[in-house]
C-alpha cells in the first residue's frame, strides 16, 4: 500500500530559524558526546538540558556550558526557547519521550534505536508525522563525508555489481547485571545496541548498488548466543538476502571484540571500510581502500575533514529542517523501520525476546496511555441487524499481526481513529490471532466497546459438529463470552443447510453469538438457509464475507474463495439489502504502484488480479484520484462502501501508515455515475 500524508502534515510544522536551538533530555555519557559536538557545528546551539534531577541537570549544564538546566523531562519540553530535542535516554524510553516532544511541537533527534522494535518505531514516525515535526534516528555515522564516499565508490561501479557485504560492530564487555548493556529490561544485548550499525551499513550499500537509498532484505536468518541468566545476546550474526543477488553477513556483540569493519565485494574488485562506525570523531583524515581486481596492492582513497562526528549530524538535522523537509536524507523514517524490521527478524531467528514485549507482559499501550479516541477520527459505522452495537464502515482484519507489540500498535491506532470492529478466525495463526486479540482486549478493557467478527468451520473441517467445537475454543483464546458477528468461514454443500441453521441459532440462544453469517457462501445456499430459517422461525443469516472489490478477481486467491463483485450478485444484494463484509476489498496491492502491465514480481497479484479490464478499472481510479486529490487506493475503497447495499470493508494492514492510507477513503464521497464509471459499467462522468 501506498501511504497519504495530508497535505497540511506533509512538512514540519515549524521551521525555526538557524542556529538551531537543541534541548538535550537525558544527561548520561553519549548526551555528553552530543553536546560537545553540536558546540563545534555550524548550525545549532545547545541552550537546554532536562534530567529526571535538578541535580543531575545542573552538573551536566556546567560541564557544557548550557544556560538553562531543567530538573525534568517535561520542564524540557515546555521551554518555549527549545525547537529540537536530542533524546539519549535509555532504549525503552525512546517511543514515550518521542511522543511527548512531537505533541509539545518538538523537532526530535533520538538516539539509536528508535524503538525496541519495528512497531514502536512506527508509532513514533506516525507521532511525529502527525504533529508536523522532524524525526530524525541518530546513526551520526550517515552524516560522515566517509560514508558519502563508500556510496558513491559503490554508485561508480568501482567494485563493478556488488555481491557480498560483511559488516561487523562488537566490543567486550564484562558480565555486568547491572548494566544496561546485560539488562533484558532495558532491551541490552548486541543487536540493539550496535548491531544496528551492521544491518543500516548492509542495506545502505545495497541500496548504493542498485540506485536506491537503502534496500531492504527479503530473507534473515541468524545465529547467536543468549545469556543463559538475563536473556539478552552476547554475540550473533545474520546473513542478509536481498533482491539483485546481493548477500549481506552482519555479526555484533556485547561479549567479544570483532573487527569493527566493512568489506564489500564486487565482480571488479572489494572496497574495505577500516573504521566505518566512529569516522574522525573530531575531525581529521579517515581512509578506504578500494582492492581493484588484478591490481597489486590497494588504492587509499582518503576524506578529510574539519567537522566534529555529532556536529555533523546536528547540521544535517538543521539543515534538513531549515529546508522544510520531510525527513533528514541521511536517515530518513522509512530507512530507519527497515532497519528495525531487520532487526526484529534477525533477534526472532535467535529467539530474542524482551520480557516487556511478551503477551503477558504487554499491558500497556507504546504511548504509555489510556486509548482515547482521537478527535479528528473519520471512522464511520452502521448497523447490522442482530448486533447490538455499531460496526465500523472499515474493519481491522487480525490475521497478520504475529506479535503482540505489532499487534498493540496496529490496533491502538485503529481504535484511537474510531475503530471498532476486529476480525478473526480460528485458523489464523494456528489460534495466535484470537489468543493476541483477547489479550489486547483483556488488557485495555475495551471488550464492551468493540465487535468482534469471529470465523470457524474452515474446510475441511466445515460441519456443525466442528463448527461448535471451534467456537467454543475461539471463545476461550479471545477471553471472551460471546463473539458479536459469526461467520461460518466456508460452506460444505454436503451438509443440509438447515443444519448448520438450526446450530447456529442453538449457540444464539446460548448468547455465544449476537448474529452469524457466512464467509464465501454462494447466493444459492444463503437463499435456501435464509428460506429455512424463516419456515421454522429461527433467525436467518445477517450477512455475506466473500471478496468484494472494484478490481474482478480472476482466479481466487485461495480454494473455495468466491466473489460477490459481478453484475448477478450485485442485483442479488441490492434486492436482499444484505449487509457484505468485503475481504480484498482493495485488491491485496493492485491499486497501488505494487502492480502494473510491467510490474510481475508478485506471484499472487498476477494470477488474481492480472487481466485487461482490471487494467482499465485501475486506469479510471488513477484518472478519478487525481482529480479528487487522493489515491487509486481510497477510490478503490471508496467504491466498495459507495454500493447501494450495506457494505464494510476488511482491511489487513501491517504498518500504521497503511491504516493511514486506508481510512483516507471515507473522506471520499462518489456518485453513483462515479461508481458505475468505475466499473466499467457508465459513461465518463461530467464535472
Amino acid at each position: 500500500m501506498s501511504a497519504v500524508i495530508p497535505q497540511n502534515l506533509s512538512r514540519p510544522t515549524t521551521v525555526p530559524s538557524l542556529p538551531l536551538s537543541w534541548g538535550i533530555l537525558a544527561t548520561g555519557r553519549i548526551a555528553g558526546e552530543f553536546a560537545r559536538g553540536v558546540a563545534a557545528s555550524k548550525l545549532g546551539r545547545v541552550i537546554a538540558v532536562g534530567s529526571r534531577t535538578q541535580a543531575g541537570a545542573d552538573a551536566f549544564a556546567r560541564a557544557h556550558q548550557i544556560e538553562r538546566a531543567h530538573g525534568s523531562y517535561e520542564a524540557l519540553l515546555a521551554d518555549p526557547a527549545v525547537s529540537a530535542i536530542y533524546l539519549a535516554t535509555p532504549h525503552p524510553l525512546h517511543l514515550e519521550w518521542i511522543v511527548r516532544a512531537a505533541e509539545a511541537g518538538k523537532h526530535v533527534l533520538c538516539e539509536k534505536p528508535l524503538g525496541l522494535n519495528h512497531a514502536e518505531a512506527m508509532v513514533a514516525v506516525e507521532s511525529c508525522r502527525r504533529h508536523g515535526v522532524l524525526l530524525m534516528e541518530a546513526y551520526m555515522y550517515r552524516c560522515h563525508p566517509q560514508t558519502a564516499a563508500v556510496v558513491a565508490q559503490i554508485k561508480a561501479g568501482a567494485i563493478g555489481r556488488v555481491g557480498l557485504i560483511h559488516a561487523s560492530f562488537g566490543f567486550h564487555s564484562g558480565f555486568q547485571p547491572e548494566s544496561r548493556l546485560w539488562s533484558n529490561a532495558l532491551a541490552g544485548g548486541g543487536i540493539l545496541d550496535v548491531g544496528g550499525y551492521t544491518t543500516s551499513f548492509a542495506r545502505l550499500v545495497a541500496g548504493a548498488a542498485v540506485g536506491r537509498p537503502f534496500l531492504n532484505p527479503v530473507v534473515v536468518s541468524g545465529a547467536g548466543t543468549l545469556h543463559p541468566t538475563t536473556g539478552v545476546d552476547v554475540y550473533a550474526a545474520a546473513t542478509l538476502t536481498f533482491p539483485h543477488g546481493i548477500v549481506a553477513q552482519v555479526s555484533t556483540g556485547i561479549g567479544l571484540q570483532q573487527e569493527n569493519a566493512v568489506r564489500v565485494y564486487g565482480t571488479e574488485g572489494w572496497l574495505h571500510v577500516p573504521d566505518p562506525w566512529l569516522p574522525g570523531r573530531q575531525g581529521g583524515r579517515t581512509s578506504l581502500f578500494l582492492h581493484r581486481r588484478g591490481a597489486t596492492s590497494p588504492e587509499e582513497i582518503v576524506i578529510e575533514t574539519t567537522e566534529h562526528l555529532y556536529g555533523l549530524e546536528a547540521d544535517a538535522f538543521a539543515r534538513a529542517l531549515a529546508s522544510g523537509l520531510q525527513e533528514v536524507p541521511e536517515m530518513s523514517p522509512a530507512d530507519t523501520l527497515g532497519n528495525l524490521e531487520t532487526m526484529d527478524r534477525w533477534r526472532d531467528a535467535i529467539g530474542l525476546v524482551y520480557e516487556s514485549e511478551t503477551p503477558a507482559a504487554f499491558i500497556r499501550t507504546h504511548h504509555r496511555r489510556p486509548l482515547v479516541r482521537r478527535p479528528d477520527a473519520l471512522m464511520q459505522h452502521a448497523a447490522v441487524p442482530g448486533i447490538s452495537r455499531p460496526v465500523s464502515r472499515l474493519v481491522m482484519g487480525c490475521d497478520n499481526q504475529r506479535t503482540m507489540p505489532h499487534a498493540a500498535a496496529i490496533w491502538d491506532d485503529y481504535f484511537e481513529r474510531g475503530g471498532a470492529t476486529f476480525d478473526t478466525a480460528y485458523v489464523y495463526g494456528g489460534g495466535l490471532m484470537e489468543r493476541l486479540l483477547g489479550q489486547w482486549m483483556q488488557h485495555r478493557g475495551v471488550r464492551g466497546e468493540v465487535v468482534v467478527i469471529g470465523k470457524g468451520a474452515h474446510t475441511p473441517l466445515c460441519t456443525p459438529e466442528h463448527l461448535s467445537a471451534q467456537l467454543l475454543e475461539s471463545l476461550e483464546r479471545l477471553r471472551t463470552d460471546r463473539v458479536n458477528l459469526y461467520l461460518m468461514h466456508r460452506d460444505n454443500p454436503a451438509v443440509p443447510v438447515g443444519e448448520f441453521v438450526d446450530v447456529l441459532n442453538g449457540h444464539l440462544r446460548a448468547g455465544r453469538i449476537e448474529a452469524f453469517g457466512g464467509s464465501n457462501w454462494s447466493r444459492e445456499r444463503l437463499t435456501a438457509a435464509n428460506a429455512y430459517a424463516a419456515s421454522k422461525a429461527l433467525r436467518g443469516f445477517s450477512a455475506v464475507s466473500n471478496n468484494f472489490s472494484l478490481a474482478r478477481l480472476v482466479d481466487p486467491v485461495w480454494p473455495g474463495c468466491i466473489a460477490a463483485s459481478d453484475r448477478e450478485w450485485r442485483t442479488w444484494l441490492r434486492a436482499t439489502q444484505l449487509p457484505v463484509f468485503a475481504w480484498s476489498s482493495q485488491a491485496r496491492g493492485f491499486f497501488t504502484d505494487r502492480a502494473g502491465p510491467d510490474r510481475r514480481e508478485d506471484a499472487e497479484l498476477v494470477r488474481c488480479w492480472y487481466s485487461d479490464d482490471n487494467f482499465e478499472r485501475r486506469a479510471r481510479a488513477v484518472t478519478l484520484a487525481r482529480e479528487k486529490g487522493t489515491t487509486p487506493l481510497a477510490i478503490a475503497a471508496a467504491y466498495v462502501l459507495h454500493q447501494p447495499f450495506p457494505t464494510f470493508a476488511l482491511i489487513g494492514p501491517r504498518t500504521l501508515a497503511e491504516t493511514a492510507s486506508s481510512i483516507e477513503c471515507l473522506r471520499l464521497t462518489l456518485t453513483p455515475s462515479e461508481v458505475a464509471w468505475l466499473n466499467l459499467e457508465g459513461d465518463r462522468p461530467l464535472y
